[in-house]
């Protein structure tokens, strides 16, 4: 149609062209295009026209100016594409000026189209060189943004960067990292596939193959990409595809099924109605741009008459194929003719389906756009009142000019560009649902809107369909995820999905499900049985509630009330032969000292604090010092008294009651100081110890000093040896008046406690450690106190007619 300004249109109406075999003797024939009319690109071309008529009707924009447009079809392929740029771009005539200047006064003012990214690639460089605008509806190759290769391109459908991105954030939504991938082996599925791997290598998505193909290939590739899908592991398919390609690679698939796939769907085909009829992608999901609503657009659609169409070749065609009957011009002999009772509202098709109007409103917005900056080059605004000049003349680089600043509403429906000619991406997320009747339809389920901030973009306010029907969301990974207390390990030669999960390490965890390392627990606390918490440690000690707790304390008890027995058997016989032979005040300050001595092992049990680790070992040494002071002195008492029954020996009288407490004061102030000393530099303290077991706390009494420790322990030693050394040389004396066999007995048994108690203390673990020592405490004061009184005690008690100073003072008496 002429008019004014004249705006061009190229749509892939068909989808193959013509083949010719060039001999090269004759002119080649036009290029043709061939196949069954695509009624979908129909309706964007004839949504074009309806467009301009509706602007030229406006009184708003570009009042008492024509616009006029020019159509043509690029069946889907490059060399046609290319010829109508160049054609479009020279003039109207489908013939190419010849001569040496190429005047412009023809060419169109912009260019719809084309719907395909390769053939808007093609033609976008040849529009190019002349400054002539091109705003697609349907090209959405990210390539396409880039303008130092395409400068005069533009388009109101959202980049492929943006769907690439939005279709990994929503397979890593529903968490799926094992999938395959399908593309059309062109600009648009190259492009757009590589954008999609690039996201999605970011989210963490694994791709377990990648296979291109096109309709032109033959039918082998097709079905080496079907086998492909049918053996794979993952459940999920994302197709880049064309519809004319993924139509093609169905087919194929349903003829001999695959097991049930989940299909995530490029803009491409996901909307396109026509697709609806594979079962096999039932439940697919995918984004498509935003319905919308077209007032007027239907009754254009459907105002078609035979007078109408048999003006045009291209509604010609589509008439005879709808209703299968031949217009009387028409070539079409193996048809009927049609009779005229062909009514276009009861035709159900692609054409006349207005009810998801998506890829149709970017083409109303497109010429839209190119009326609005061919309204802002031509007209101005005066006293609220528009005029514009059709007579000036306007070159197509004034209107790419106006282009890049287009920014209105139609429709309720923003229009403008960014600085690479592309719009705000807005998509719908859609799902193949069927419906009680059994169809597939198209229902939007989410949002995705990119000018949100990050995170926010994404939304779903209505439930999905999934493969098969299922309300579950499929899982689709090559391992399982880790549970909490296991990590991931890498499987060699595989992509980083595919894992096996090792559990935690001694003494580490993991919390979060997929942990790609373990970590350890703080040192006060330890993993549980399933690794995936962290619990404090049990603090063990020698404690009065155990059972071996209780043991100690009740022999130390028993032990303390022995001694106090014995010392009041002792008390009350104070004026026998035997009590009074044996040095009755060196028996009574033993029998003290053991008291204490049995009294000081339950400082051991019980939870260490700063004052009990001090008293346990300081008391330990000054009792056991005191009880040896006592032995030791009772054993000298025994060698003096029978020197002194030797004639002229005095020595008694340097050995008396006095030196006798002055020799056990003196050995245990020696002690004293020695406790002082450790006291003083490095007192025992109380010291959680987590080195012997790994899963509790030995609450322990540090030594703070070892040297302060060994010499209170050597220094009981060696007066024990002492005494024992002593109480040898002693032992041959009379045996009715002699005490030193039963404290050489003694000696030995506490000396071979404690020899045993060193390695023993050195080697028990834990709180074992504080038991060996209490044991050894509990077993040398029995020792003693056995030893030393209870052959008294006995005679005391039972054999009373032994207790006289005759039996004493009788050495022959057996």
């Amino acid at each position: 149609m002429d008019g004014d300004y004249v705006i061009g249109g190229v749509f892939s109406i068909h989808h193959f062209k013509h083949t010719v075999k060039h001999d090269y003797t004759t002119m080649p024939e036009p290029l043709k295009c061939t196949g069954r009319i695509d009624s979908r690109e129909l309706r964007f071309s004839r949504a074009m026209v309806f467009a301009i008529e509706e602007i030229n009707n406006s009184a708003e924009l570009l009042p008492s100016i024509k616009l006029g447009y020019q159509i043509h079809d690029s069946c889907t392929a490059v060399p046609v594409a290319v010829h109508v740029a160049f054609q479009l771009s020279s003039g109207l005539d489908p013939e190419f000026y010849t001569g040496d200047s190429c005047s412009q006064s023809g060419m169109v003012m912009a260019i719809v189209g084309e719907s395909a990214s390769t053939p808007s690639i093609s033609m976008s460089r040849v529009l190019g060189s002349f400054n002539i605008p091109q705003v697609s509806h349907f090209a959405t190759c990210a390539c396409l943004s880039d303008k130092q290769q395409y400068p005069s391109f533009f388009r109101t459908i959202p980049s492929d960067q943006f769907q690439a991105d939005a279709l990994a954030k929503l397979v890593k939504h529903f968490g799926w990292t094992w999938i395959g991938a399908v593309r059309s082996d062109s600009d648009y599925g190259n492009n757009g596939m590589a954008s999609f791997l690039e996201a999605a290598q970011k989210e963490g998505i694994c791709v377990e193959y990648s296979e291109s193909f096109y309709r032109t290939h033959p039918r082998s590739r097709i079905q080496r990409v079907a086998e492909v899908i049918r053996r794979s592991t993952a459940t999920v398919v994302v197709a880049f595809t064309a519809s004319t390609e993924l139509r093609i690679l169905l087919e194929e698939l349903s003829r001999e099924p695959s097991p049930p796939r989940q299909w995530v769907g490029s803009e491409s085909w996901v909307t396109n109605r026509d697709m609806l009829r594979f079962s096999i992608c039932a439940g697919a999901i995918g984004f498509g741009i935003q319905k919308s609503v077209i007032p007027g657009l239907r009754e254009f659609l459907l105002d078609l008459s035979p007078t109408k169409v048999a003006a045009s070749p291209l509604l010609t065609e589509f008439w005879e194929d709808a209703f299968n009957c031949r217009l009387e011009k028409s070539a079409a002999m193996d048809k009927s003719l049609c009779d005229g009772t062909e009514d276009m509202q009861t035709l159900q098709n692609l054409y006349t389906d207005t009810s998801q109007l998506r890829i149709t409103n970017m083409v109303y917005k497109a010429v839209y756009a190119i009326a609005h900056a061919i309204h802002n080059a031509v007209c101005k605004d005066t006293n609220s009142t528009t005029q514009c000049d059709k007579f000036t003349r306007t070159e197509s680089k004034q209107v790419l000019t106006q282009l890049k600043k287009v920014n209105f509403s139609q429709n309720g429906y923003d229009v403008s560009f960014d600085a690479n000619g592309d719009p705000v991406a807005v998509y719908e997320l859609v799902n193949w649902q069927k419906s009680k009747s059994g169809s597939i339809e198209l229902v939007t389920v989410g949002h995705y809107d990119a000018s949100l901030p990050v995170g926010q973009e994404f939304r779903i306010n209505r439930n999905l369909t999934w493969v098969e029907g299922g309300t579950q969301v499929p899982v689709s990974v090559c391992s399982d995820s880790c549970p909490p207390g296991t990590r991931k390990v890498l499987q060699k030669g595989k992509p980083i999905c595919c894992y096996d999960c090792i559990p935690c390490p001694e003494g580490e965890i993991s919390n979060a499900t997929d942990s790609p390392d373990c970590f350890p627990c703080h040192k006060e606390f330890w993993p549980n049985a399933k690794r995936d918490t962290c619990f404090p440690k049990p603090v063990e000690f020698l404690s009065f509630d155990e059972i071996l707790g209780i043991i100690l304390a009740a022999f130390s008890v028993g032990g303390a009330c022995l001694a106090i027995t014995t010392a009041a058997v002792f008390f009350h016989h104070r004026t026998s032969p035997i009590v009074r032979a044996n040095n009755s005040e060196l028996s009574f300050l033993l029998l003290f000292s053991l008291t204490l001595c049995f009294l000081c092992s339950l400082t051991f049990i019980g939870a260490p604090s700063d004052w009990s680790c001090m008293l346990r070992h300081t008391a330990f040494g000054i009792t056991f010092v005191l009880c040896i002071s006592c032995v030791l002195g009772k054993t000298i008492v025994v060698l003096m008294a029978f020197k002194a029954t030797l004639p002229g020996s005095n020595v008694m009288k340097w050995f008396g009651p006095p030196q006798q407490r002055m020799t056990v004061v003196s050995f245990t102030f020696i002690q004293v100081l020695i406790c002082t000393i450790w006291l003083v530099v490095s007192p025992p303290f109380p010291m959680k110890n987590l080195n012997i077991y790994k899963e509790r706390i030995i609450l322990e009494c540090a030594l703070g000093s070892a040297i302060g420790f060994w010499a209170v322990l050597g220094y009981i030693g060696l007066l024990a040896v002492f005494c024992l050394v002593l109480a040898v040389l002693a032992r041959k004396l009379p045996d009715n008046f002699n005490e030193a066999k039963l404290i050489t007995f003694s000696m030995l048994i506490f000396c071979a406690v404690w020899i045993t108690f060193i390695p023993a203390y050195v080697s028990s673990p834990g709180k074992f450690t504080v038991a060996v020592e209490v044991f050894a405490i509990l077993a040398s004061s029995f020792g003693l106190i056995l030893c030393i009184f209870a052959p008294k005690c006995f005679i005391i008690l039972f054999k009373p007619e032994k207790n006289t100073k005759k039996h004493l003072m009788n050495k022959n008496q057996p």
